[in-house]
């Protein structure tokens, strides 16, 4: 097949290069902003048809979540209206669209894990475009598939991991959230299950995937300093209260992976073993 993969220079993007080496059966068109602007309707369907586009894996987001609060349209543009245009230039090939999405689709007032059917209800605005754009892309290719993540760190980028190893070092004190649970995504395993969803063939629907296990993020502070030999930072815990944003975040946003690990058979890493094999590679 021949594969589109945007947001190539991104965290989840730099993960599905890596992984192209091992699956030479198809032929990759890795883009960023440089080689495509997704934003551009004609540009996206000229690409898609003279390249003979089989499948798109779309990497490409507006993820600052706090600054997409003041800049709304930009981020809608980004996250809401390239998907569509994503999805229809592929469904015109009889194609197929993964589209990435996110665990900010809910408002995080749940106590048990999210499944695929439980109501969305997007309280920021990176939330309500990301799920517009699982509405666009949906009803321009049936033949998408929606993954919704959460917490997605790697070696790549600008990250939770990377910034408080960074912090850990820098400073003796850190204040992090310890009432906001979730579960942490190595971008490596998510790019791992959606190498094996293209090669198994992508199924439509809507899949929830992170790394197995609960945690919040002082509990994910404290292992990820422990894990890079960071003794001499003393974590302590905040409410969110205390550390006000412009950009509300869910307060329990862990989501049920049951549907993605039986459509494909994926045993899915715990949260820590992921963490681990990533501060490693970080710490070199």
């Amino acid at each position: 097949m021949n594969i589109l993969i945007t947001g190539c220079n991104g965290q989840l993007g730099n993960e599905m290069q890596l992984l192209e080496a091992q699956n030479p059966q198809h032929t990759y068109f890795n883009t960023d902003v440089e080689e495509l602007d997704i934003t551009d309707r004609e540009t996206v369907g000229a690409f898609v048809e003279h390249n003979k586009i089989d499948g798109i894996v779309n990497c490409a987001a507006y993820t600052a979540v706090d600054k997409a609060e003041s800049n709304a349209e930009l981020c809608d543009l980004l996250n809401h209206v390239a998907p569509g245009y994503l999805a229809e230039a592929v469904g015109r090939r009889g194609g197929w669209l993964v589209q990435i999405s996110t665990d900010y689709v809910f408002d995080g007032t749940n106590h048990t894990p999210y499944t695929e059917t439980d109501d969305v209800c997007p309280n920021s605005v990176y939330g309500r475009t990301k799920l517009a754009g699982e509405q666009a892309a949906c009803a321009a290719c049936e033949r998408t598939m929606i993954i919704r993540t959460a917490w997605l760190y790697s070696t790549f980028g600008n990250n939770f991991v990377k910034t408080m190893i960074r912090l850990g070092r820098e400073k003796s004190e850190l204040g992090v959230i310890f009432d906001q649970i979730g579960t942490p995504t190595y971008a490596r395993d998510l790019a791992v299950a959606i190498m094996t969803s293209i090669n198994q063939g992508v199924k439509p629907g809507v899949y929830h995937f992170s790394n197995e296990g609960v945690i919040s993020w002082y509990d994910f502070t404290k292992a990820i300093h422990r894990l890079a030999g960071i003794t001499t930072c003393h974590v302590r815990p905040l409410h969110t209260s205390e550390y006000p944003t412009p950009a509300a975040r869910p307060h329990y946003s862990v989501l049920d992976k049951t549907k993605i690990k039986q459509a494909y058979g994926l045993e899915i890493p715990y949260w820590e073993e992921s963490l681990q094999e990533c501060v490693s590679q970080l710490l070199g």
